[in-house]
């Protein structure tokens, strides 16, 4: 048998099958909790749930994963340094490390300033660089000429030895601030990425799996190892992509939705005709406006594991938090621990001060950064947490601090990654109400018996108001996905009458992952459609990724190189370069879309014969005989299975 081993990681689960790759028939599957800090201990726990002999025999494997896309909801991407040639930004940027300089060039690619204001990047470096775990360049139309941003990185990379990204090798769109948003988040996200792809090539080389290992794209394509390092913000919609392609393929249905509770985030995306719909304008995660090309979809940061907390009413996330069931499985003297908690004031408590919050060490190995980048005061809290949960009394014992005066180094400690939060969570009413019974339901009797009392309510109608909650956030994001530019806020109204009105998709509704079966008779009662949940829900992901195929997609534009100019410009991701006329330009870049092309698909063992290529090429506007702009457009799709 021709057998394939689909991988995915998401941020509560690591799920793993063994596909019969030409019957597309699941003969083995597997699932384990995904292992922080280190990855390899809940790979090599679901790879060997498997049958030993089908391992054996794998000749493919592609993996998926919700990392980046958890780790950007979350906030929690390694800190990573901005560097803005020719402009500046008044925005709001996802890091604390920005530099400006002069430079940049204008919209025909003619430099507007010289280069100046190297001895700012190295002395910016030099200040940085054991702050940061990467390094992203980003040059005013550094689409249309990225000789400044190619300078800054070989400059940078004389000074140091970490990751450096340029926004053109990332998009050639336009838009200044997208554009250096995608270059930040790509150089925050590559320890994320790098860390994955190593554990998943270790744990294969110790369970003896010999073979092809790709990684699926956030557009549901394919690619190689090799690239998926260079960019990982192409990863940030990885496992939402998986989910979508794998309920496709469970339920033979070329058109449908997907909707994936996972345990950080729920997805919601559309497949038509067996071709992912994908966003036209970028995608856009935790709030930021990217150019990564990516399935439309829509997605929140609440999922089965994101932490319930109270103030004067219920809030539900948007950070994961590990179950308080979960850790009490691992840590049964949480028990104790929850039975002596003190109780807080409402007015003083936020999301890290809980009666329910409880926190855990990471180790110092696990992170990137270096103690050298922690202040005297991260440092005291942070030894006063040990390896087993701690609670914000045992930290104002160990520290002689106030909570007051240690909530935010917790908070930074977290988003360092050097603290893990405990507390409860939709996983804990789901344990308390009988619907899951994975872990520890004491915990989350608790739990629940704790936070009931600040909103004056009975454990079990807390828990029941809850997923009440938690369900009408599912409808309103479904209905949200099918009403582009209608605000949520009158969605939401419109939901409250839905005892009168119900939300009728045309299309089925497919559900995955883990916790699906708990929400869908209440989905049934708002939506009045086609809702199925295939067999292999809770491994979806995992399927999406061994049947999704290698695309590449090229475009190139041509332009006149300036005002009243005869002479023409070819921008493409080689650069600028001219040209003495329009159809010279055009001759160039067909031939260098085909030869892109023939190269691409030949560095993944495919040959043109077996690979589905189109060129399409677009007129804009004329000027006399000839087009004020030309655009060509390249796509090719292959099957990696075909040559594994």
């Amino acid at each position: 048998m021709n057998l394939g081993l689909g991988i995915d990681t998401g941020g509560t689960y690591t799920d793993a099958v063994i596909m019969d790759l030409a019957k597309g028939r699941i003969i083995d599957s597997c699932k384990s909790l995904t292992t922080y800090p280190d990855l390899v201990k809940g790979i090599e726990c679901t790879l060997r749930g498997l049958k030993e002999e089908y391992l054996k025999e794998v000749s493919f494997t592609s993996v998926s994963t919700t990392l980046a896309t958890n780790t950007t909801l979350e906030g929690k991407g390694y800190p990573a340094g901005l560097i803005l040639i020719g402009y500046s930004i008044n925005k709001e940027l996802p890091t604390d490390y920005v530099l400006s300089i002069e430079g940049g060039h204008d919209s025909d690619g003619n430099e507007l300033r010289s280069l100046e204001g190297l001895d700012s990047v190295k002395e910016f470096v030099l200040q940085n660089r054991n702050k940061v775990a990467a390094f992203a360049i980003s040059s005013y139309f550094g689409v249309r000429n990225p000789d400044h941003e190619i300078m800054v990185k070989e400059y940078i990379r004389e000074l140091t030895d970490l990751p450096v990204v340029c926004g053109h090798e990332l998009s050639l769109s336009l838009g200044a601030y997208e554009r250096a948003v995608t270059a930040l988040l790509n150089a925050q996200l590559i320890p994320v990425i790098d860390d994955f792809i190593k554990s998943i090539l270790s744990v294969m080389e110790k369970m003896g799996v010999n073979s092809t290992l790709m990684m699926m794209k956030c557009d549901g394509s394919l690619v190689k190892i090799e690239e998926a390092l260079e960019k990982p913000v192409e990863s940030i919609f990885s496992g939402p992509a998986a989910s979508l392609v794998g309920a496709a393929h469970l339920t033979g249905l070329k058109t449908c939705i997907a909707l994936d509770i996972g345990g950080t985030s729920t997805d919601i995306a559309m497949i038509r005709d067996g071709i992912p719909i994908v966003n036209d304008t970028g995608a856009v995660v935790g709030g930021w406006s990217t150019m990564v090309k990516a399935i439309k979809m829509d997605t929140s940061a609440l999922g089965g594991d994101s932490h319930v907390w109270v103030q004067k009413k219920m809030f539900i996330g948007p950070k994961r938090v590990i179950p308080l069931c979960l850790a009490a499985a691992e840590y049964p003297g949480l028990i104790d621990k929850l039975a002596k908690v003190h109780a807080f004031s409402p007015r003083m408590m936020t999301d890290i001060m809980q009666p329910t919050s409880f926190f855990i060490s990471r180790g110092i190995d696990s992170c990137c950064m270096k103690l050298s980048e922690l202040g005297h005061e991260e440092l005291k809290v942070l030894e006063a947490i040990g390896e087993s949960p701690c609670s914000l009394s045992d930290i104002e014992e160990r520290t002689k601090m106030h909570p007051l005066m240690f909530i935010d180094i917790l908070r930074s400690l977290i988003r360092k990654r050097y603290v893990q939060q405990i507390g409860f969570t939709l996983t804990d009413a789901l344990h308390v109400l009988g619907e899951y019974g994975e872990w520890n339901r004491t915990a989350s009797f608790m739990g629940a018996d704790i936070l009931a009392g600040y909103l004056k309510m009975g454990r079990d109608e807390f828990c029941l108001k809850l997923k009440e909650e938690f369900q009408k956030t599912l409808a309103l994001h479904m209905v949200s996905y099918f009403s582009s530019g209608v605000k949520k806020d009158e969605i939401k109204k419109f939901l409250e009458c839905s005892d009168l009105i119900m939300f009728k998709p045309k299309i089925p509704i497919v559900m995955v992952g883990a916790p699906v079966r708990a929400y869908e008779k209440e989905l049934g009662q708002i939506m009045d459609g086609d809702i199925r949940i295939p067999d292999h829900y809770e491994v979806g992901n995992a399927v999406g990724a061994l049947v999704g195929d290698v695309i590449y997609r090229t475009e190139l534009l041509i332009r006149p190189s300036s005002a009243g100019s005869s002479s023409y410009a070819l921008f493409s991701d080689k650069g600028r370069h001219i040209f003495d006329n329009h159809q010279g330009a055009v001759d160039h870049a067909v031939a260098h879309v085909e030869k892109s092309v023939t190269e691409y698909m030949k560095g993944y063992g495919l040959s043109m014969d077996n690979v589905n290529f189109e060129l399409h090429k677009s007129d804009i506007g004329s000027m006399g005989t000839l087009p004020l702009e030309t655009k060509l457009v390249g796509i090719a799709v292959g099957s990696p299975r075909r040559i594994a």
